[in-house]
């Protein structure tokens, strides 16, 4: 089992950054990529971006990739999502999800879900 709390989020002005961080515990001695989504009003669930365990393989959406980064600190059970030149759109309640052997797009891929932190991006 994984339990994933999500923070960070709040309100911000448009060209703005925002540093998320997904705080895991539980079963962290096994190895577990991360993934972060993120679900605006009246839409569906988004991929963000990926990292697996030890940091060497990300994946990113086309939307964000150059803006966002995914980073890892393992001896923290941390893991971060940068995120600059925010834009309007970024508004949406992001959320870390794990497993334990998935590495993919999908929110059914991932066991383990955050109750998610809330990004305000105003223009």
């Amino acid at each position: 089992q994984l339990y994933l709390v999500e923070s960070g989020g709040g309100l911000v002005q448009a060209g703005g950054s925002l540093r998320l961080s997904c705080a895991a515990s539980g079963r962290t001695f096994s190895p577990y990529n991360v993934g972060w989504f993120r679900q605006a009003p009246a839409k569906e669930r988004e991929f963000v971006g990926i990292i697996s365990w030890s940091g060497g393989r990300l994946d990113y959406a086309d939307s964000v990739k150059g803006l966002f980064t995914i980073s890892r600190d393992n001896a923290k059970h941390t893991i971060y999502l940068q995120m600059n030149s925010l834009k309007p759109d970024d508004t949406a309640l992001y959320y870390c999800a794990a497993d334990f052997s998935r590495f993919g797009r999908t929110a059914a891929e991932y066991r383990y879900w955050g109750q998610g932190t809330p990004v305000t991006v105003s223009s």
